[in-house]
């Protein structure tokens, strides 16, 4: 089937739901919710499709690879020097890919999030294919990365297209996103809630509407229910019954926050050094996910806990497993694995990272904390499991995701207090110290804030040395009134900078300060304006942004603002007028909507 059929049969499909909907009187959210049951079937199939891919590349790269070096992983000997390969051969694999679909290695999560909530939700459908396979090569040949990310975004490019297709709305088309987004995080997981709050929380940024919220609940529910049809009713998990041996142990968990709260804001840091020092490497951009690659490969010789998403490893130290140095050198060695493998340019997501990040740190913690109070019966495992979604929460700003992920995973009243106070105490240290997210650092980089909304991002993206009037209208500070008088007579404004003899902006005159003695006649020739003149002025700075100005002229209410040379702060270079600020951001907008339409 080529693809020119695709569009083809979308239109055929909308003719046929017009006819369907005008005949039996259906309304609109109705056939939001049929949409939603259709992306949630597709997204499920999208999750095992993924995961076979997955396996593939592991049992093709890896177990192949272990099998023909005979290479032990619980005991050390000089063959396992050989893993360094299975990773690279991952990064060479990709050189194909970025060759051909540069563009789809680059669209990771954040840009995803930009392209949902300012951008018009347009996905384009290849990514299904181009980005799902390179993150299973990734995955399956030992690269340090997640599947949830890749899945969400499989996911949100599958409810994407069906909203082109039907031509939906924009906020609809934004929903449906979130639909598949959701399907394809709870089949990942077999957790649909934890689907539907990582899709409102993570994706539509907390906005909620119930019309929206039902469509992905059906979403998750119904890619769930394809997960279990496919793979059984398995977990991600394997988690023993969550154990607290005192009520004193809250105190622990509190103290527990703290730490993932200063260790999230550490790792946030750390990971995107790492990502801006690969960005400013001289090489050529197909070499840097092989050097990526080949760096992972040597951490793995001493330490394969590392490679791929390391499910199982978390199911390991979540029973308690591994030694407390063990943990301590996965808290470093796992995080800077990562970020080189995501860095480098090699695709992924951080999700499953960050888990594993938490668990060793609360595994670690619960160690400690058995040494130093033995007779509290504490359970290390308990801590590795409230420390992997404390560690989620904050890194990631998302607490409710992470507490109904925990909740679903254990099955257990017992867990809610302990990681309801480490989620937030963690998360409110880590915005502390780090106000972005590992989702939004990039975009806040860039002057993206999604909370913001379309509209501000867009004055935002505006500099006002792109807008500002340089043909200026000043006045002599030591211009007469009668002077002034015959001036405003021949100009259309009503706002004028004063200047001294050096040249230098030392007030700025109205016509409304000017009206109080226009009819003291005796005053005309002995007052200069500058006596009447507003001395305190508000500037702003040729390199600030629309938004900034705006908000400026509302705070003052008052309708220009010059416009100062930054390192001479009385130095005039122009003016910049709020209705030259409209005129620049209806020009923005159109031209964004006209893009937006062309890439649909």
């Amino acid at each position: 089937m080529s693809l020119s059929i695709i569009p083809r049969m979308f239109g055929w499909l909308r003719h046929g739901s017009l006819v369907v909907l005008s005949r039996f009187r259906i309304s609109e959210n109705t056939f939001m919710a049929i949409l939603a049951v259709a992306i949630g079937l597709l997204s499920g199939l999208c999750n095992y499709a993924f995961r076979q891919s997955i396996d593939f590349f592991h049992w093709l790269v890896i177990e192949q690879g272990v099998d023909f070096f005979d290479i032990s992983w619980h005991q050390w000997s000089w063959s396992r020097c050989w893993v360094i390969l299975f990773p690279l051969a991952g990064g060479i694999l990709m050189i194909p890919f970025g060759i051909w679909f540069s563009k789809d290695l680059k669209f990771g999560f954040p840009s995803f999030l930009e392209q949902v909530n300012l951008r018009g939700a347009k996905i384009p459908g290849r990514t299904i294919i181009t980005r799902g396979l390179a993150s299973a090569i990734t995955l399956g040949t030992g690269g340090s990365a997640g599947q949830e990310g890749p899945i969400a975004q499989i996911g949100g490019a599958v409810g994407s297209q069906f909203g082109q297709g039907f031509k939906v709305s924009g906020n609809r088309l934004k929903v449906l996103v979130a639909c598949g987004v959701s399907g394809g995080v709870a089949a990942t997981f077999n957790a649909p809630i934890a689907g539907v709050f990582f899709a409102q929380e993570i994706v539509l940024l907390s906005s909620f509407e119930i019309s929206s919220f039902t469509s992905i609940v059906i979403a998750s529910g119904m890619s769930t229910v394809v997960s279990r049809a496919l793979l059984g009713n398995e977990i991600s998990f394997y988690i023993p019954p969550y154990q607290m041996g005192s009520h004193w142990e809250l105190l622990l968990y509190v103290v527990l926050g703290a730490v993932v709260g200063v260790l999230a804001a550490t790792f946030i840091d750390i990971h995107f050094r790492v990502k801006w020092l690969f960005d400013k490497l001289k090489m050529h951009r197909l070499l840097k996910p092989i050097l990526g690659a080949l760096l992972v490969g040597i951490i793995g010789v001493g330490l394969p806990q590392v490679f791929g998403n390391g499910y199982e490893f978390i199911n390991e130290f979540l029973n308690g497993g591994g030694t407390l140095y063990l943990l301590l050198a996965l808290i470093v060695f796992k995080a800077i694995a990562t970020s080189i493998t995501l860095g480098s340019g090699l695709p992924g997501g951080l999700f499953a990272p960050v888990l594993y990040v938490g668990a060793v740190i609360g595994g670690a913690f619960g160690h400690l904390a058995q040494m130093a109070f033995p007779t509290m019966a504490i359970a290390p495992g308990s801590y590795a499991l409230i420390g992997m979604g404390a560690f989620l929460s904050a890194a990631t700003h998302a607490p409710m995701t992470a507490i109904f992920l925990l909740f679903e995973m254990t099955a257990s009243y017992q867990v809610i207090v302990p990681i309801m106070l480490s989620c937030v105490i963690g998360t409110s240290i880590c915005r502390h110290f780090k106000k972005e997210s590992l989702d939004t650092v990039e975009l806040a980089k860039a002057g993206i804030d999604l909370e913001a909304g379309k509209e501000r991002n867009i004055m935002k993206s505006i500099l006002v040395r792109d807008v500002m009037t340089t043909t200026l209208e000043t006045v002599p500070e030591s211009m007469t009134l009668r002077e002034f008088t015959d001036f405003i007579a021949s100009t259309k404004h009503t706002n004028f900078p004063l200047i001294n003899s050096q040249g230098e902006m030392t007030g700025i005159i109205s016509i409304q300060d000017f009206l109080g003695v226009v009819f003291e006649k005796d005053l005309m020739d002995l007052v200069v304006v500058k006596e009447l003149a507003t001395t305190e002025v508000t500037t702003i700075f040729a390199d600030e942004n629309l938004d900034y100005a705006m908000r400026t002229i509302g705070y003052r209410n008052i309708e220009q603002l010059p416009v100062v040379a930054m390192d001479q702060q009385k130095k005039l270079i122009g003016i910049i007028s709020r209705r030259d600020m409209v005129s620049a951001y209806n020009k923005a907008l159109m031209a964004r909507t006209l893009e937006e339409d062309s890439d649909g």
